[in-house]
């Protein structure tokens, strides 16, 4: 895991969310990421990363498809399997936490299991991104990405 990614599953909502407000959107991640679940401010922070990262979630692929780089789609792996599904629309927005421009990962268009969902990634340094995760207008969990190059 890396450095950075393994640092913020120690971190509070309250710290998680000044990292995210202090980065930049950063470029829209291309190709295969590493995702690492983070329930922040919860002793069972790094228990509940392993288990997502090994049964649940493993992160996405990320495909451009618009010649200017500032939109695409993503499929997300899951199962122990990481098989790809549930797809989602990738563009830059405005962050539902701040109000300042962040990457949005959009369901509501894509996903009938997801449609409810919406993610906001930003890029804390090269290649390592902190998201937000919505349930309508609800946060409800923080993760991170990590794009496969980086490592």
């Amino acid at each position: 895991m890396n450095n950075t990614v393994n640092s913020w599953l120690t971190k509070s909502v309250e710290e998680l969310d000044e990292i995210y407000r202090n980065a930049t959107p950063g470029e829209i991640p291309t190709g295969d990421t590493q995702g690492t679940a983070i329930l922040a401010g919860s002793v069972f922070s790094k228990w509940v990363a392993f288990l997502a990262g090994v049964f649940a979630w493993q992160g996405k692929v990320f495909d451009l498809f618009c010649p200017s780089g500032q939109a695409g789609v993503l499929v997300n792996k899951v199962t122990p399997f990481s098989l790809t599904f549930i797809v989602a629309k990738v563009y830059r927005d405005k962050s539902w936490l701040d109000g300042k421009d962040t990457i949005v990962i959009d369901y509501s268009r894509t996903s009938f299991l997801a449609k409810v969902i919406r993610d906001e990634i930003r890029e804390v340094e090269p290649g390592v991104y902190l998201g937000k995760v919505w349930w309508k207008k609800k946060r409800v969990l923080d993760f991170a990405l990590v794009r496969k190059t980086t490592e």
